[in-house]
């Protein structure tokens, strides 16, 4: 079993998915059309754990040009379709971006995460699932639009 490491944010000072991306970092590479790469996860949640990642540099997903983020999500869709069929243990896709510190990013480079799942695989999400009051999901839907707006 392999163990716990911290994962590099850097390789001699560039961001690491940089120097993965121009070819200055190693990766076990899936996809690759230029603008996108899909490379196997250092760190896996799950065999099979892929990531989808720009060329170019951007911290997040809104940093993204909109076509390149929409790219991202038919490749990940791509990869998916590709784990199910492939010989690796899966029994369903979780599709996982986290954009900022504050939802879970350690590597401050955009990427979406797409890993294999199956029953007792051990990954968890946990939160508060309460309910919540229509009033408040209507001034939170309300904000949204105004921000949609704005």
């Amino acid at each position: 079993m392999s163990e716990r490491v911290e994962l590099p944010t850097t390789v001699n000072g560039e961001c690491v998915f940089c120097a993965i991306a121009h070819g200055r970092a190693e990766a076990s590479v899936v996809h690759d059309d230029g603008e996108l790469l899909g490379i196997v996860d250092l760190r896996p949640v799950t065999t099979g754990h892929l990531l989808v990642l720009p060329r170019e540099h951007a911290v997040g997903l809104g940093d993204l040009p909109p076509d390149v983020g929409a790219r991202m999500f038919r490749v990940a869709q791509r990869l998916a379709g590709a784990l199910r069929r492939s010989e690796l243990r899966c029994e369903g896709v979780n599709l996982f971006l986290a954009d900022g510190a504050a939802a879970g990013q350690e590597i401050p480079h955009v990427h979406l995460h797409v890993f294999p799942r199956h029953a007792g695989d051990g990954f968890r999400l946990s939160a508060d699932l309460r309910v919540r009051p229509r009033d408040e999901l209507d001034g939170i839907a309300s904000a949204v639009r105004a921000a949609l707006n704005g």
